[in-house]
C-alpha cells in the first residue's frame, strides 16, 4: 500500500511539473516572437511524451492554443492548425517511454515537417492567395519555406527547454524519477 501511494505521488509530481512547463510554454506563445517561432509544436510533443493521461495530453495543447488565440486572434485555418498540433501529440505518444536525444530530435523534425505540409496545403486550398493548380500549390510551399525554418527553430529550441528541463528536474529531485519497477514493466508492455 505504501509503495502504491509513493507511485501515485510520483505520478502526481511528474504530471504537475509537466503541466507547469506546458503552461509556461503556452504563456510564451502570446509574447512577441518571430513568425512561427513558438513553443506550441514542442509543447504538443512534450505533452504526448510526458503526460500519462492521454486525454490531458491532447487537451492541454488545445487549451493553450485556444487561450493564446483569444489574445492573438482567430482565423479561418484554426481547425486545421489545431488538428496539426494534435498530430504532434501523437508523435509525442511514440516518444513516451523511449525518450532519447536522437528520438526527440527526429520527433521534433517530423512535427515541423507535418505542420509545414498540412498548414501550407490548407492555406493554398482555403485562403485563395494562390491559384488552385499544381504550380499554385508549389508556389505556396515555396513561399512557406522561411516559416518552416522558423517553425523548426522554435520547435527545436522549446523542445530542448521542455525535455531538457524535465530531465534535469528528474535528476535533481528523486520524487520525480520513474520508479525502476514501473519503468521496467512499461518497457515490457
Amino acid at each position: 500500500m505504501n509503495g502504491e501511494l509513493s507511485q501515485k505521488e510520483n505520478l502526481l509530481y511528474r504530471a504537475l511539473l509537466a503541466l507547469v512547463l506546458i503552461v509556461l510554454a503556452a504563456a510564451l506563445r502570446i509574447a512577441p516572437h518571430p513568425w512561427n517561432f513558438t513553443p506550441v509544436g514542442a509543447m504538443a510533443l512534450f505533452s504526448g511524451a510526458v503526460l500519462r493521461d492521454r486525454r490531458l495530453a491532447f487537451l492541454f495543447p488545445l487549451l493553450a492554443l485556444f487561450v493564446g488565440d483569444v489574445f492573438i486572434g482567430f482565423h479561418k485555418l484554426i481547425p486545421i492548425v489545431y488538428a496539426s498540433f494534435l498530430v504532434n501529440v501523437v508523435i509525442g505518444l511514440w516518444l513516451r517511454d523511449r525518450r532519447t536525444i536522437g528520438r526527440i530530435s527526429v520527433a521534433t523534425l517530423l512535427g515541423a515537417i507535418q505542420f509545414f505540409i498540412v498548414t501550407n496545403f490548407a492555406a493554398w486550398q482555403f485562403l485563395g492567395g494562390y491559384p488552385h493548380t499544381g504550380s499554385g500549390l508549389v508556389a505556396c510551399y515555396i513561399a512557406g519555406i522561411p516559416l518552416f525554418w522558423n517553425t523548426l527553430g522554435g520547435d527545436t529550441f522549446y523542445a530542448t527547454l521542455l525535455f531538457g528541463g524535465f530531465a534535469l528536474a528528474e535528476r535533481m529531485f528523486p520524487a520525480l524519477r520513474v520508479p525502476v519497477q514501473a519503468a521496467a514493466s512499461r518497457r515490457s508492455n
